[in-house]
């Protein structure tokens, strides 16, 4: 067993990293192997390799119950990208692979689960583009599962913490980047989304009630995921707010934890959705809830209320009044990002109503 003096980077609870370069990674959760014959939940599963140069892979999760309900009609497609800080986590593992199959047998849609890779092996942008190729692959109905039961005119994203990160950078590549205008993403999940920023936030100060990370910890991590290429404030990691307002996916659901850290940047993004007025957001908060609570294999009632809301969101086809489960919260925005907004996209309404939820 190596000694503590040999840490190079200590990034508990994901990992240690040694000065000889070696990684002992203590977030695991251990490999379940796909089946194409379908379990008590009634879906298959099974594995595929996108791009061997790179090894991005992911888990397919088709539900034959859904499959009875109308032979005829397709089946929404859900690309999920699995949480656990960019250094941890696999969608083949137990844990992800739970709730990527709960997430396929509650909605009836086809889950593409993106098995992408690790920092520090491979720092970011390796997630981003093994995230993006994953994404290409899946709205390209390559995969025979896909071809014959998905709808890619019904294509949602979803993930949690980092993969709710991703979320966001990959509804915006699908926006902006040429090969993604062929493109179309009904929706957008992010649940905990892992966003942050040099200056704190409300949720970010004054803890006294001990989550699960702290600001000064959390304050190392993106500059270790980017081998020291990146800080805080990278737009990939602190969305500006033109960025956010301006996404044109039809609607999106972002959801929160109450004790979790970075709780009041997903409040934010879902301020910077409801000025810009191109997609239709949602907001929902988990009370006396932390980081990831729902993937605890013990997790309470709030974790069942917390799927069917995502479930909910993942089944209708209708647009609902825009509602926010949660009380006005305080969020500290710098003055230069106001100042960059476009008053193409608010009215002047619109900026009173949400300066005051603002200020």
């Amino acid at each position: 067993m190596k000694l503590e003096a040999e840490i190079a980077n200590d990034m508990r609870p994901f990992l240690v990293q040694y000065m000889d370069g070696s990684i002992m990674r203590l977030a695991t959760s251990p490999f379940v192997p796909p089946s194409e014959v379908p379990g008590k939940t009634g879906v298959a599963t099974r594995d595929v390799v996108i791009d061997p140069s790179t090894g991005v892979s992911a888990r397919l999760f088709l539900s034959v119950d859904a499959l009875r309900w109308d032979k005829k009609k397709k089946l929404p497609l859900i690309v999920y990208y699995h949480g656990g800080g960019f250094c941890s986590g696999s969608a083949f593992s137990k844990l992800f692979h739970r709730y990527a199959e709960s997430l396929c047998a509650r909605t009836g849609a086809v889950v593409v689960s993106v098995d992408y890779r690790l920092a520090p092996e491979y720092p970011i942008p390796a997630a981003y583009d093994d995230a993006w190729a994953a994404l290409r692959w899946a709205a390209s109905l390559s995969d025979p599962w896909l071809s014959e039961y998905a709808d890619p005119e019904h294509m949602f994203l979803a993930g949690e913490s980092a993969g709710g990160n991703i979320v966001h950078n990959m509804a915006v590549r699908a926006a902006t980047a040429p090969d993604g205008q062929d493109m179309s993403i009904e929706g957008i999940v992010l649940m905990q989304p892992f966003f942050w920023g040099s200056e704190r936030q409300p949720s970010e100060m004054d803890r006294d009630d001990r989550p699960l990370f702290v600001p000064e910890w959390v304050d190392t991590l993106w500059p270790f995921l980017t081998a020291g290429t990146a800080g805080n404030d990278d737009p990939r990691l602190n969305p500006p707010p033109e960025l956010v307002m301006a996404l044109p996916c039809r609607r999106a659901l972002i959801t929160v934890a109450s004790k979790d850290l970075v709780r009041d940047r997903g409040y934010q993004y879902s301020t910077w959705l409801r000025l810009g007025k191109q997609c239709h957001g949602e907001f929902f908060e988990s009370k006396g809830e932390d980081h990831a609570f729902h993937l605890n294999p013990w997790a309470k009632a709030s974790a069942g209320k917390l799927m069917d809301r995502v479930v909910d969101f993942l089944s209708r086809t209708k647009l609902y009044p825009i509602t926010y489960d949660a009380k006005p919260r305080r969020i500290i925005v710098p003055k230069i990002r106001l100042q960059r907004i476009s008053p193409n996209f608010i009215t002047p309404r619109d900026l009173s109503m949400s300066m005051r939820a603002l200020v």
